[in-house]
């Protein structure tokens, strides 16, 4: 079942897989209780082998599983897991939107999405939705432990290949904003800069409708509005933008 996950390594791998988890927990002090993980899939035999893998550390305890993301968020608010290992496309609910929804029931949870999924959109999504880990399923069993037991100590993870299309996409972002700062912007509406403000902020439509007692509907036409009119291709772009612009202050 070793062979699951592909024999990728890197060189960020810990060379000890065997010792008991000692990271440091917001106290300072040193950790001695196991790392409680919840494995969130809709492929029963791919959690199964995530559970026999993770069963060798003994600093990691598997204390349940999911199938889809709507079950995720019962579980993750019933058992209040150190780390959510869960997929991104999963039937009933989808990871990112379990993921904004886990982080409301059980705060403390960090996630790391374990995906097949290489695309940018997802892992923009992802981040935005509070995730802190991003690792696609080719790496290898060892990567999946250290993966878990570095975002238990505050770090981020994220995918070699995935990180450097993350940065090369942030270039090409920023470069296109320059080029458009040569010629005077759209004016937007009133309620189009809210919601610019609220989309920059990282709130998904449903949210913003809520603050600012509008539809998802109206939500969405105005989104489609200010990327029209801004010459935006997606919502990663608007927050780039709004910063650039100074319309939304990052402290």
């Amino acid at each position: 079942m070793a062979d699951t996950f592909g024999p990728m390594r890197d060189a960020n791998d810990s060379d000890d897989d065997t010792g008991a988890y000692t990271g440091a927990d917001a106290d300072g002090a040193s950790r001695k209780e196991p790392i409680r993980v919840l494995v969130v899939d809709d492929h029963a035999l791919f959690r199964r082998g995530l559970e026999i893998v993770l069963a060798q550390e003994e600093d990691i305890q598997v204390i349940g599983e999911a199938g889809d993301g709507s079950e995720a968020v019962d579980k993750a608010a019933d058992l209040l897991p150190d780390i959510v290992l869960m997929d991104v496309r999963m039937p009933k609910r989808g990871g990112i939107e379990a993921c904004t929804a886990i982080k409301e029931v059980a705060p403390s949870a960090k996630i790391i999405m374990l995906t097949i999924s290489d695309e940018e959109a997802d892992l923009y999504e992802a981040i935005k939705a509070g995730a802190t880990g991003y690792l696609l399923k080719e790496i290898s069993t060892d990567e999946v432990a250290t993966a878990i037991r570095a975002v238990a100590d505050g770090q981020s993870q994220i995918s070699p290949s995935m990180a450097s299309k993350l940065l090369t996409e942030f270039k090409s972002m920023i470069q296109r904003t320059d080029e458009r700062r040569l010629v005077p912007a759209p004016r937007l509406t009133e309620r189009e800069l809210e919601v610019l403000k609220l989309v920059a902020t990282g709130m998904n439509n449903r949210d913003i409708a809520k603050e600012l007692f509008i539809s998802e509907n109206t939500v969405k036409n105005h989104v489609r509005n200010i990327l029209e009119k801004l010459q935006l291709h997606s919502r990663m772009e608007a927050v780039v933008y709004a910063m650039r612009e100074k319309i939304l202050e990052i402290r």
